[in-house]
């Protein structure tokens, strides 16, 4: 073993463990220095012939008995998994009938990850869970090339060579070897099962949910007459969030993360009207500029419920990185992701149970998919490739390092990664077969690659962290289904996205909220680089430790800061994008443990940034 785990960085809510041949002393042995929580299930695999052919145990803890079965554990990221309509749990393992099963739901609100050493699988809900059984763990080339893309590492991949991932919406199986003797295999046998696979032809997930192919695609039920559909979605909306608050008592404190957009805005309603105590969680930069907070305000307002500002300056921001690298378990680049760490942490003070509004954008065709809907209905050339060009777009949709490849990774790992295909990440989500129209393919990748990729297992795994139970209405398997029996128009309306959705709930909220333009979270990140975060970025991303890293050009954050990258990179994409740079530092720092040693002076964030601003105006003269 590499190292002994961070027991802090753990999320209160994991499991882990093994299956496979293997001395069982052995085995118990590396288990419980992974964890120190006690193994609560343990067995013998037993072959076809039922001869025994090696053992099995799994670790867990803060999991209530609903998510244990027989050679089985589940995780739910809501807190309970018997909601009527929901799956089994969002992250499984099953053994039976000498098989190992390891499965995800299709929004991947909780990850799983797999590791093999000689005959034995390890599995775990945590990758910090299984890094100290890598002796000496390897980056991923591949992984770090689509992190700088897509701000995620896409399953199956990990950053680490050695660990694989199971991606959203499937079940691996492996099954036992056959005993030598008997003339039978006796390495181990293992298989995907996923929803996209048309091979299979058993519904993968019970429990409502069938083939996913069946869910996240076009419907041949197509609902034109808008006050129907207005009519259905709101019954819809209000047994959705019935379900999940089914077994919640009504006099105890719920919490809700409140942007003051429609979706967080819509849940919150929906929680009052249903006579829970309901507490608003908003975040608060101390930058006018930037806040969201007066629309937050005014829905608490409107709702009578308390609202607490929870404050996210430059400074709480910079002390929260290194654990939220760790709360967040992998690289993750999104420049949210450490306010929203501290928008958990505050929660965790008054409530166990937080509410958010995600997945609301990938249902209804949120603000992020306009730019690209444009570009599909205006900018159509028959002498082009159709799908070539919206694989191409979508990915420009990310807002990343796509297409500055060559700039910002040393030459060695450029040629590692130059013939590498984003394209194949997309495939199945842009699937026109499944989804002929335009908006609903744009539908069916959000919800597989924004939603069940990066901003439903981010939620979790910061909710986990602070010990917090965190539910999404939007990510309802019911809902789910009827949105895509919408068409275009009722999604869509001119310049308004959410269109049936700002109909439905006009009535609950207050006008401007419904229909103000939505803007995302405006985290200031490009102005504390210049001001509060200057030094620190010569810290993160310091020459000397990016060239005994590398793989980035050890001036990157000067290049792209003093627009050397392009303007773009340095006016458009600049917040985001250096963030994304930092957040992979402190990862592989506080999760992976690489060196950070060997910084050096050659840079100009040691200067104070007014010196600077001089100097770089002094030299474009």
């Amino acid at each position: 073993m590499r190292m002994n785990p961070d027991k802090d960085s753990f999320p209160k809510v994991y499991f882990v463990g093994y299956w496979g041949c293997g001395e069982s002393v052995e085995l118990a042995t590396l288990l419980s220095r992974l964890t120190s929580t006690n193994v609560r299930q343990q067995g013998t695999i037993h072959s076809e012939t039922g001869e025994d052919v090696g053992v099995w145990a799994i670790a867990f803890t803060c999991l209530s008995c609903e998510n244990i079965a027989q050679n089985g554990i589940s995780i739910s990221a809501c807190g309970r998994n018997r909601i009527p309509g929901d799956a089994w749990g969002d992250a499984w393992v099953k053994i039976a009938n000498g098989q190992l099963i390891l499965g995800r739901d299709p929004f991947g609100r909780v990850p799983l990850y797999w590791l093999q050493i000689g005959e034995v699988i390890w599995f775990a809900s945590a990758l910090q869970l299984l890094l100290p059984l890598v002796s000496s763990p390897q980056v991923s080339i591949p992984a770090l090339y689509t992190y700088t893309c897509f701000s995620y590492v896409p399953t199956p991949l990990t950053p680490v060579e050695q660990i694989a991932a199971i991606p959203a919406g499937t079940e691996l199986s492996w099954h036992s070897p056959s005993p030598p003797h008997q003339g039978g295999n006796t390495k181990l046998r293992w298989h995907s099962r996923t929803a996209n696979n048309k091979e299979n032809n058993a519904p993968l997930f019970k429990g409502g949910w069938g083939d996913l192919d069946r869910i996240w695609c076009e419907s041949s039920e197509v609902i034109r007459d808008e006050t129907a559909a207005i009519t259905q979605l709101q019954t819809l909306l209000k047994d959705a969030v019935g379900r999940q608050i089914a077994d919640l008592p009504l006099d105890e404190p719920v919490g809700v993360f409140l942007s003051g957009g429609i979706d967080s805005s819509v849940v919150a309603a929906l929680l009052v009207q249903a006579g829970l105590k309901v507490r608003a969680y908003a975040l608060d930069f101390g930058v006018d500029a930037y806040s969201e907070l007066p629309y937050a305000q005014q829905v608490a307002d409107y709702l009578h419920i308390p609202l607490v500002r929870v404050p996210a300056t430059a400074k709480q921001i910079v002390g929260a990185i290194a654990s939220t690298a760790k709360a967040l378990d992998l690289p993750y680049g999104d420049g949210a992701t450490a306010p929203l760490y501290l928008l958990n942490q505050a929660a965790a003070r008054e409530t166990k149970v937080v509410f958010n509004g995600e997945n609301g954008d990938q249902l209804f065709a949120g603000w992020t998919n306009k730019p690209l809907i444009a570009s599909g209905i205006y900018n159509r050339h028959p002498d082009r490739q159709t799908e070539f060009n919206q694989h191409q777009q979508y990915l420009r949709t990310f807002g990343r390092f796509y297409d500055y490849e060559d700039k910002i990774f040393t030459p060695a790992v450029y040629d590692q990664i130059k013939s590498l295909d984003l394209q194949t990440h997309l495939h199945s989500a842009l699937d026109s077969e499944l989804c002929p129209s335009l908006l609903t393919r744009l539908r069916r990748a959000s919800l597989m690659l924004k939603g069940a990729q990066n901003i439903q297992p981010r939620a979790t795994s910061l909710a986990f962290a602070h010990g917090l139970w965190v539910r999404s209405p939007f990510c309802d398997p019911e809902l789910t289904r009827w949105t895509f029996r919408l068409p275009g128009e009722l999604v869509l309306q001119g310049a308004c996205e959410k269109y049936i959705l700002k109909r439905a709930v006009e009535a609950w909220l207050p006008p401007e909220i419904v229909w103000r333009e939505k803007r995302g979270m405006g985290v200031p990140l490009k102005p504390w680089y210049y001001k509060e975060m200057w030094a620190d970025i010569g810290n993160w991303l310091n020459p000397g430790l990016l060239r005994a890293e590398g793989r980035f050009v050890p001036q990157i954050a000067w290049q792209m800061m003093s627009g050397q990258m392009g303007i773009g990179m340095r006016d458009r994409y600049l917040g985001n994008n250096l963030w994304l740079l930092i957040m992979w530092q402190a990862w592989r720092t506080h999760v992976l443990g690489e060196s950070a040693n060997g910084r050096s002076p050659d840079h100009p964030f040691w200067i104070p940034p007014q010196l600077w601003f001089k100097w770089h105006k002094w030299r474009d003269l």
